[in-house]
């Protein structure tokens, strides 16, 4: 038993080591450079912001017949917010003029050009990490496919965390919702790149992508309580339009570095695949090269701290 407890350890420690290589990190890093990450993760989290915040008014004056109040009484359930957040939160999502709202022609028209403006950015951020020729306006039709699809993966996530009620962490919801988010992710980049990625080289993506946001959710729970009350409290209703871009620039961030270290998984699959694999002793080499250049920058810092601690004794 024991034999086999340590040929376990040893096989996780080998995939370990060859997965989070130095070599391969770098690559990790040089793609998320390559895509601007966190200029592209900021532009996806304000054109998600423009286009989320109307359609959820929108969707909360249909939904509850008329009272547009009802989307910002069920964030403040879901987060548990209280005093200046909650406040704050409601002045951002209900109307001016009062708990109803009418909805014009130009209003729709406006809306669904936010929506597809944010869902360009996605098709843009697949298109890059991927290195696929730009469709543009040419992909609305399947821009307009996924705007329904993930209509429905919002409605259905909510539906089920609903069911739960396991409070503002919802850990066991985000677990079973793992799957569904795999799905729809992979779903994602196969309808707004036109079919030109195929579910095999998204699949690392959507694997990654989905736990990863599964964690980012649960953390949130417990964060952006206490960072909507923040800054609502210094800022007032400005206050929680700040909170609610922080919160989905954290979800694009995420987004977007999992679109990066799911290209270059799928990238090494397909090496792997063709027999490309680097040998044990490379994955060797890169790991003993970067612990002896990790030991020989603490020797030299421990020297120079010797040496500070030297000087400080001598007499002046």
């Amino acid at each position: 038993m024991s034999t086999r407890t340590h040929a376990q350890r040893e096989r996780i420690l080998r995939t370990l080591t060859f997965w989070l290589r130095p070599a391969f990190v770098l690559r990790v890093i040089n793609r998320f450079q390559k895509v601007v990450g966190f200029d592209r993760a900021i532009a996806l989290a304000s054109s998600a912001f423009t286009a989320l915040i109307p359609l959820a008014i929108l969707a909360g004056t249909i939904l509850a017949r008329g009272d547009a109040t009802e989307t910002a009484d069920r964030i403040i359930a879901r987060y548990g917010l209280s005093g200046a957040g909650a406040e704050a939160v409601k002045d951002v999502l209900s109307p001016a003029t009062g708990s109803n709202t009418d909805i014009g022609i130009l209003g729709v028209f406006l809306l669904v050009v936010a929506v597809l403006s944010f869902t360009r950015g996605v098709q843009r951020l697949f298109e890059q990490t991927w290195e696929l020729d730009p469709l543009s306006v040419r992909n609305t039709v399947n821009g307009l496919l996924w705007i329904v699809g993930f209509g429905s993966y919002i409605a259905f996530s909510w539906w089920i965390r609903s069911l739960l009620d396991g409070g503002r962490l919802e850990v066991l919801a985000n677990v079973l919702l793992i799957p569904e988010s795999a799905v729809f992710l992979a779903w994602s980049g196969r309808v707004l790149t036109a079919r030109r990625i195929s579910w095999r080289n998204l699949l690392p993506f959507a694997i990654i992508g989905s736990g990863v946001l599964a964690l980012t959710l649960i953390a949130a729970g417990a964060y952006v309580p206490h960072l909507f009350t923040s800054y609502a409290s210094r800022y007032g209703t400005i206050g929680a339009v700040l909170a609610m871009i922080s919160t989905l620039f954290a979800l694009m961030v995420v987004l977007v570095a999992s679109a990066a270290i799911g290209r270059e998984v799928s990238d090494e699959l397909d090496r792997i695949g063709r027999g490309e694999r680097p040998p044990d002793d490379e994955v060797k080499r890169e790991w003993d090269a970067v612990i002896h250049q990790a030991r020989s920058r603490t020797q030299t810092l421990r020297e120079r701290i010797h040496r500070l601690r030297q000087r400080d004794r001598q007499p002046q």
